[in-house]
């Protein structure tokens, strides 16, 4: 079967790397249905040998993956602080005030907008998933509960609404047709607007060894270099990029009009792309050799896993994010290897992890079994965790991370 470049629409015959058979990374199974039958994918990323995108075959619509959602942002105090320090440096940046339209597309539970609303700003927020969405309107934050696209972008438009910062985080990787989606950026943005969005960049991905962000959701994988080139079809110039500690290294992209000359490209925008085509992100070799790493770390989790139960210890993990979900199915660990795992999030506990059936408790439950090893699956928040949960010394516990290499942190 011929696959065709969800950008570009070039043949696509590398692959990146291939995952297995994996169940969707947020479809948390409920007690009374752990003896039905869980819908497994193929896992497989392939990479475009022209536009260097990094993207995995759409098997679920995003109605079906985004709907009912389980991840709330607001459960993360780390990313909470971000969001709000970046709308700090925003207002004073743009000088955006009470005459401004800022517009977030995916504002999940209003955990970013609530910054803007604090401070009078006229906000939108635009999110598909319905119970998400009634959270971020309890923070007083107006949303939408659509999909975005060209067709939306064209009534909001319409209806006389421009928006003169249009946000965008971790959520182009989440959309199957991007094209549209970028289409739809460049109709709703104000003549003199300013587009930011972050995401994962695919050159921490591939360097520190992060196979586990690679999941259903995420249909797409990006570099500076394959967004460039994206924006650049639709009239839209990057004129600024940051690089984000967040979800194990992500940029921030600045974009505007190609036509408004009101803002001159940075020297981060040159640095990033020097970068980038040093470590060989447009070159194919950089991306098949990939896999035979990603078959190491497997076999040193598995090694480490076997180990420790072979002399008797308890493991646990804290977390239940999606990256975990990717890790503990690929890997074959399930709770025959790994007893439960903690969240601070209510909406998963209770359940069951997809595909592995590994039970999720509350924190609390850390305290009364006390085990020799929690391994932490949200490992880009580790510092954050380990300031949560320091009361394992007790008893001699200790955190362990498997990504980007299996390590004990004594």
């Amino acid at each position: 079967m011929e696959r065709l470049c969800r950008f570009c629409n070039m043949t696509v015959k590398e692959s990146f790397v291939d995952l297995g058979l994996s169940p969707l990374s947020n479809s948390f199974v409920h007690e009374n249905n752990l003896n039905k039958r869980n819908n497994f994918y193929p896992l497989h990323t392939y990479v475009c040998g022209h536009c260097f995108l990094v993207q995995l075959e759409e098997f679920e619509s995003p109605d079906e993956i985004f709907t009912d959602y389980v991840y709330f942002s607001s459960y993360s105090e780390s990313w909470v602080e971000h969001a709000r320090t970046y709308v700090e440096a925003m207002v004073e940046m743009f000088g955006l005030d009470s005459n401004s339209q800022v517009v977030e597309i995916a504002c999940n539970d209003g955990y970013l907008l609530q910054f803007m609303v604090e401070k009078q700003i006229p906000s939108l927020g635009i999110e598909p998933a319905r119970n998400v969405a009634e959270e971020a309107r309890k923070k007083g934050v107006t949303v939408l509960t659509e999909f975005f696209g060209f067709d939306l972008a064209s009534n909001l438009v319409k209806q006389g609404t421009k928006a003169d910062l249009l946000i965008g985080n971790n959520v182009l990787a989440h959309v199957p047709n991007i094209n549209d989606f970028i289409k739809g950026m460049k109709q709703i943005l104000s003549d003199r607007g300013v587009i930011t969005m972050e995401f994962p960049h695919l050159l921490r991905l591939i360097e520190q060894n992060q196979f586990d962000t690679i999941y259903h959701e995420h249909f797409s994988y990006l570099s500076f270099l394959t967004v460039k080139s994206m924006f650049a079809e639709y009239g839209l110039t990057l004129f600024d990029v940051e690089e984000l500690t967040t979800h194990g290294g992500s940029l921030r992209i600045y974009a505007k009009h190609e036509d408004d000359h009101t803002k001159s490209i940075t020297e981060n925008v040159n640095r990033i792309e020097s970068i980038e085509i040093q470590k060989g992100i447009q070159c194919i070799q950089t991306y098949t050799t990939f896999a035979d790493r990603v078959k190491q770390i497997k076999r040193n989790i598995l090694h480490f896993v076997v180990d420790a139960k072979n002399q008797g210890k308890s493991i646990v993990g804290y977390g239940a994010p999606a990256k975990g979900n990717t890790l503990l199915n690929y890997c074959g660990i399930g709770k025959d290897m790994m007893d439960y795992v903690v969240d601070r999030n209510p909406a998963k506990q209770g359940l069951y992890l997809p595909g592995t059936h590994i039970p999720v408790f509350d924190i609390g439950h850390i305290y009364e079994t006390k085990p020799d090893y929690i391994v932490i699956m949200p490992w880009n928040l580790k510092e954050e965790i380990i300031g949560q949960i320091s009361f394992i010394r007790d008893w001699g516990g200790q955190f362990v991370v498997w990504i980007p290499e299996v390590e004990v942190l004594h």
